[in-house]
């Protein structure tokens, strides 16, 4: 009791309760964090895709009037020069890589609106590798690519190719190589453009050249020198080809017809081996990755 008669009060009633800070959990570091980034930007972009169902459709409109409306516009002309194979078995392929193509591309593409809507700035202050946040988005990429391409390979009855086990994984496996190497160059060329109308346009301009030059639409035998020697430094031919020997392994045409359509690619007259072939997209993909995560590795 105090002197005035009023009853005391110890201090530590009078005093402020403390107020609890929140847990913070941060994920440990080292390879098995770095997985987990890679796994968080991988299925990112599985969301993405899932949840854009305009973009599935419109991603498929190009491959379907190439394969349907030129492939049969084509047909009454080309009979002779493809040893009566219909039109759209023999560009079948090509179709294949370019589904593949525009879904990777695209996927890519969503690095230059995170920029400008500053959500690629905060992941890469995140608490990991930068390499680790490229690798994801680029398998990411691959594998949305894949996806899409599996609607284009199911309807391969249509155009009078059959379904086999084996033909189906491999021009599967070929689909997710190409889809990764195209999505690394996205990746790539979106670590330097700022705008989207700019990276766009700059895809339209890659992109299209290196489908029609793959010899995706015409066999790679008889060429002008010009257009051979662009044709070997095409990427893509190195994806078109394999895949193109793949399904014609598994047709059943004259093989006279198979010789034709399906020439190997020459080096100096060498005809180059189609695991050679996938190494090379493989390799150019490792080394736009390789490229792409040295980019982001700087400042922004």
């Amino acid at each position: 009791m105090s002197a005035t008669g009023t009853p005391s009060v110890p201090a530590s009633t009078h005093a402020a309760p403390a107020h609890r800070l929140a847990r913070t959990h941060i994920p440990a570091g080292g390879v098995r964090g770095e997985l987990r980034a890679i796994r968080i930007v991988w299925w990112r972009e599985l969301i993405r895709f899932r949840s854009d169902r305009l973009r599935i459709i419109t991603s498929l409109v190009q491959p379907f009037l190439f394969l349907f409306v030129l492939g049969s516009g084509l047909q009454t002309i080309t009979k002779a020069g493809t040893h009566g194979v219909n039109i759209k078995t023999f560009i079948y392929p090509g179709i294949l890589c370019m589904a593949v193509m525009f879904t990777a591309m695209f996927s890519a593409a969503s690095i230059v609106w995170d920029r400008e809507f500053g959500f690629l700035r905060e992941m890469m202050v995140a608490p990991v590798k930068r390499s680790s946040l490229v690798l994801g988005k680029c398998l990411g990429g691959a594998t949305v690519a894949g996806f899409q391409g599996v609607i284009v390979l199911a309807l391969a009855g249509l155009v009078d190719v059959p379904y086999n086990a084996v033909m189906i994984l491999t021009v599967f496996a070929l689909q997710l190589l190409l889809a990764f190497t195209i999505t690394a160059f996205g990746v790539m060329a979106a670590a330097r453009v700022k705008q989207m109308q700019s990276y766009m346009a700059l895809m339209q301009m890659a992109i299209m050249p290196m489908f029609f030059i793959s010899g995706a639409l015409f066999p790679i035998v008889g060429l002008p020198v010009w257009l051979t020697i662009l044709n070997r430094i095409d990427p893509l031919t190195y994806a078109v080809n394999p895949m193109r020997s793949v399904v014609f392994a598994h047709l059943s045409i004259p093989e006279h017809a198979r010789t034709a359509l399906t020439p190997p690619i020459t080096w100096f007259g060498w005809p180059v081996p189609d695991v050679l072939c996938a190494g090379v997209v493989l390799l150019l993909g490792l080394v736009m990755l390789g490229i792409a995560i040295a980019e982001f590795s700087r400042v922004e």
